[in-house]
């Protein structure tokens, strides 16, 4: 792993040095993850809990009336609240912390000023490493998420605290919903074209995130971080077929249209939208990866969507979830 951490320029083990940077030299650095409770904090903090001892962990969440929260304070992981919209709360939560985990927010609106919230208060309480989960291509990518995203990171940048940026592709997770549709219509509708997504899953994505936590990535790297395989919605309707022996095939939209189509489905409009979106910037490249730095950070190959796809619909098919 070493080697080839070494080889990819900003993306390497760091020295003594850099580690003295980044506070981590003596392994007893404390470590806050937020939105500890979603999906990817989750799985992050169970990766943290193999190698870090768990009073070195801290979870941030915006309320403890979660069972989940319960769960994290009997392996021993503190939990405190704090809110990405609430300042104090952030300053508060952020006390005696070493290294931050900033998973981006999922608001629809105000993104950048939460994320400003938490970057000044990580500032204040002399946070020696920040870690964020951008989003892939983030300064030159024309999806609509993207500004933010620069922003963000353009904000963390210029606030000196040292930082790791991971710049994450999309989750091969977020496919799922296309099952139940593509299996009782026989068809996957998008905006994509031919565009490729390099999809990695949510587990992967945490490891890497629980790795760059820990300082085990220099301090100033901004890493493009998305899996070993690609797909196109053609492919992955192929891939769906191929699983459950049932024709599924990929009907291309204008933007527009596929907004209406899934609006109509019943997906609230922005998100019709956002998925429109990610799908034409798809089309753009902007959403595909060839640099293999996600599965070069773990030390092993990412998982491929086609595996992912089939323990998932082998599960549904237990379940009998699927449509006949």
């Amino acid at each position: 792993m070493d080697q080839s951490l070494a080889s990819m320029g900003n993306f390497a083990k760091p020295d003594e040095a850099d580690r003295r940077t980044v506070g981590v030299s003596n392994g007893s650095a404390r470590l806050l993850v937020t939105g500890a409770t979603g999906e990817l904090g989750q799985l992050v903090i169970a990766d943290l809990l193999r190698t870090v001892p768990a009073e070195n962990i801290v979870a941030s969440v915006r309320s403890k009336d979660n069972p989940l929260v319960a769960a994290l304070e009997r392996q021993g992981v503190e939990v405190r609240v704090a809110d990405y919209a609430d300042a104090p709360s952030m300053m508060e939560a952020l006390r005696d912390i070493d290294h931050l985990l900033l998973i981006s927010s999922n608001a629809p609106e105000g993104r950048i000023i939460q994320h400003s919230n938490v970057i000044d208060a990580a500032l204040s309480q002399n946070v020696k490493l920040l870690v964020y989960t951008s989003l892939l291509n983030a300064s030159e990518s024309t999806l609509g998420l993207a500004y933010d995203h620069d922003t963000t990171e353009k904000r963390i940048i210029a606030s000196g605290i040292p930082y790791v940026i991971l710049r994450n592709g999309w989750y091969t997770e977020n496919y799922f919903d296309y099952i139940p549709t593509a299996l009782e219509h026989g068809v996957i509708l998008g905006s994509a074209q031919d565009g490729r997504f390099s999809t990695a899953s949510r587990q992967d994505y945490a490891a890497a995130a629980a790795l760059a936590l820990t300082g085990i990535v220099a301090s100033g790297s901004v890493l493009q971080l998305a899996g070993d395989d690609s797909f196109t919605l053609s492919e992955l309707a192929a891939t769906i077929s191929d699983i459950s022996g049932k024709l599924v095939t990929y009907q291309d939209l204008p933007k527009d249209d596929l907004v209406s189509v899934l609006s109509g489905y019943g997906l609230p409009r922005d998100v019709a939208e956002l998925i429109a979106d990610a799908d034409v910037g798809a089309s753009k490249g902007f959403l595909h990866e060839q640099g293999r730095q996600l599965s070069s950070l773990l030390g092993r190959p990412t998982i491929p969507y086609r595996d992912i796809f089939r323990e998932k619909m082998a599960a549904e098919r237990s379940a009998e979830l699927w449509p006949h």
